[in-house]
């Protein structure tokens, strides 16, 4: 699932390719997609609206348009916004296509059907999902250090765990968080509460760094992942431990392993991440 360099990535794609253009027309190939409102109001609100700004919330893509709507996107697992001229065929995995006034569309392309749209009035995200549930963004001014500390306070869950948690902070997914947790020298099977303030510290600065440097590099591609433009990212080029399964550990030498922690596969160094 893109994390949160992926989507912010494709949103500043978005913002300079379909930003100021009108939505003239919207054909669903797929209903089950639309999730708020019912299709045939989903298109019929869309219809003749100017996209006035692009944003990001966590995982989430945020197009706003004229008369105060706000149409909410969720890639899941394989989802992909790319825009591309009105004359390129329609492949079968397109389900969603908005005709813009410059003869481009923004296709919806979806292989296995988990993405979600919700058109809302804008601010109002009970209607979006978990939009409206989610925790602060760590790349924000108002995400620091101390915040970090208030919100880990008194957790027993395992940290790797507590990071995946969107409501704990927003974004993060199995990728970043396992290259946070390296660059830390954190074991993803820690339990949050036993962190002391100088490792909150690294993991702090671990998240952010490894957050900026995932949007520097346009995301991580292993086979989905595309932005708007259609190009792969290029982050998976510098990952220290993420499917980095059986390599030597590029700090302490270690063997890298791969072991299931709450759930999700996790990569880590048992020889230096502690």
């Amino acid at each position: 699932m893109p994390e949160l360099p992926e989507v912010e990535t494709i949103v500043r794609g978005l913002r300079d390719l379909i930003a100021g253009h009108k939505i003239n027309q919207v054909w669903v190939r797929e209903p089950k997609l639309i999730a708020f409102p019912a299709e045939d109001e989903f298109k019929r609100q869309l219809n003749g609206r100017e996209v006035i700004a692009l944003n990001r919330r966590g995982k989430y893509i945020l197009i706003n348009l004229e008369g105060g709507k706000t149409l909410v996107v969720h890639l899941r697992m394989t989802g992909k916004l790319l825009v591309k001229p009105r004359e390129v065929d329609v492949d079968k995995h397109t389900h969603i296509i908005f005709e813009l006034d410059n003869g481009m569309d923004l296709r919806f392309h979806n292989v296995r059907k988990f993405g979600r749209f919700y058109l809302v009035d804008t601010g109002s995200w009970q209607e979006a999902g978990g939009l409206a549930e989610l925790g602060p963004e760590p790349l924000s001014d108002k995400f620091t250090l101390t915040e970090l500390k208030n919100r880990i306070k008194g957790r027993k869950m395992m940290i790797k765990s507590l990071l995946l948690n969107q409501k704990f902070i927003a974004g993060l997914g199995n990728i970043y968080t396992d290259e946070a947790l390296f660059r830390a020298g954190i074991s993803p099977k820690r339990r949050a509460d036993t962190l002391s303030d100088e490792e909150l510290e690294r993991l702090y600065r671990a998240i952010r760094r490894v957050l900026e440097l995932g949007i520097e590099y346009g995301g991580t591609t292993f086979s989905d992942y595309l932005d708007a433009r259609g190009k792969q990212g290029e982050f998976q080029k510098k990952l220290l431990v993420y499917r980095q399964t059986g390599e030597n550990c590029p700090r302490c030498g270690h063997e890298i392993i791969r072991e299931k922690i709450g759930g999700r596969s996790s990569h880590y160094c048992p020889g230096c991440q502690d």
